[in-house]
């Protein structure tokens, strides 16, 4: 059985599947509440600058992989509008259970799937934008979920990639303690599920920092890899062109 990791864990790759599924059935009922609080609300901000980069206009047609709560998905439906075709999509039921009756509760209906990165069901070349926000980490098969993500884009179709990654070195100290004291302590208080925000605080570390994963996209295809670090690093986003 091929092995991956889960956190700092090594584990099988069925294994990792069940474990983050796990985590994300416990934490999507406060999901929202806990990215306010553990960024101080850039989470919304790193998003908007995502949303602006990838340049979707009337027409467009684009998939959110990993899509949570919506937020991304929403963003490009208005700006796709009527003629355009935005999917939702999660391989967790709780998360996208959640992002579907938030955009309904707001007034937006979009086609939404559950589905796995890995095995997306659409056809080859079909969208014009792929975007995955702070999901690629938790996928058994990062490389697997590349290799999709460019299959289904058009020639010239665009992947974004907004994903934790390596923060300035000089803040590494404080970020420690951050991420292994207070973000636990957070999700204890929070979302009394204080071992699902360690989890995540040693998936960012596992994490391949902003040069690896830029070798990693160019490997599975995609051209003109370009990344743009946010709030020093704590974030990065990286965008890619299917050549």
């Amino acid at each position: 059985m091929p092995k991956t990791h889960f956190g700092f864990q090594t584990v099988d790759e069925e294994e990792k599947s069940r474990l983050v599924g796990r985590v994300f059935d416990s934490v999507a009922s406060r999901y929202d509440l806990m990215n306010d609080l553990m960024s101080a609300g850039l989470h919304r901000r790193w998003k908007a600058f995502a949303i602006a980069q990838a340049g979707v206009r009337a027409g467009f047609k684009v998939l959110d992989v990993a899509g949570g709560s919506g937020d991304l998905a929403k963003a490009f439906a208005k700006q796709a509008g009527e003629c355009g075709e935005v999917w939702l999509t999660d391989i967790n039921a709780s998360m996208l259970r959640m992002g579907r009756d938030r955009l309904l509760d707001q007034g937006w209906m979009m086609p939404i799937a559950q589905c796995d990165a890995e095995r997306l069901p659409f056809a080859d070349h079909y969208f014009d934008v792929v975007t995955v926000a702070f999901g690629l980490r938790n996928m058994t098969c990062p490389e697997r979920a590349l290799a999709e993500m460019r299959r289904v884009l058009k020639p010239g179709g665009k992947l974004l990639i907004l994903e934790f990654s390596k923060i300035w070195a000089p803040l590494t100290q404080l970020y420690d303690v951050y991420s292994f004291k207070i973000l636990p302590w957070l999700g204890e208080k929070i979302a009394r599920d204080a071992q699902s925000y360690r989890y995540l605080a040693e998936s960012i570390r596992r994490h391949p920092d902003q040069q690896i994963l830029k070798t990693h996209m160019e490997a599975a295809g995609l051209a003109h890899v370009r990344y743009h670090n946010l709030s020093a690093g704590i974030t990065a986003l990286h965008t890619a062109t299917k050549y």
